[in-house]
């Protein structure tokens, strides 16, 4: 059996996950990424590098803020939470995503009863 490949995240997904992991609690960098593993049974992996400049990036828009604090390994952390304005941002990032799956939807159905 060949090796799966993990899936290489969609453009404009990734800020859509990052607020969902941030949904019941706060998180580090690496809790983010923790969560988003261990959520998709190791589907999809985010890297440090798109990670970070992404955090920052929906800091600025006031979607997240952060505070430090200690990590489990008591190692100071950057920990994350969401703001009123990142749960709508969510709200509005699922809708969209739930319109992009119906679309590709009907193409794969389309293409497969033409077959």
């Amino acid at each position: 059996m060949a090796k799966r490949q993990k899936a290489d995240l969609l453009q404009g997904t990734l800020d859509m996950l990052i607020l969902k992991s941030l949904v019941d609690e706060s998180r580090h960098g690496y809790g983010v990424v923790k969560w988003i593993q261990a959520t998709t049974r190791d589907a999809l992996t985010v890297e440090e590098g798109s990670l970070y400049p992404a955090l920052h990036r929906m800091q600025k828009r006031g979607w997240i803020e952060s505070e430090w604090g200690l990590s489990e390994s008591n190692r100071r952390a950057k920990y994350y939470q969401l703001t009123t304005a990142g749960r709508k941002q969510l709200k509005t990032e699922v809708k969209e995503w739930s319109h992009l799956v119906e679309a590709i939807n009907l193409v794969l159905n389309s293409q497969i009863a033409e077959a």
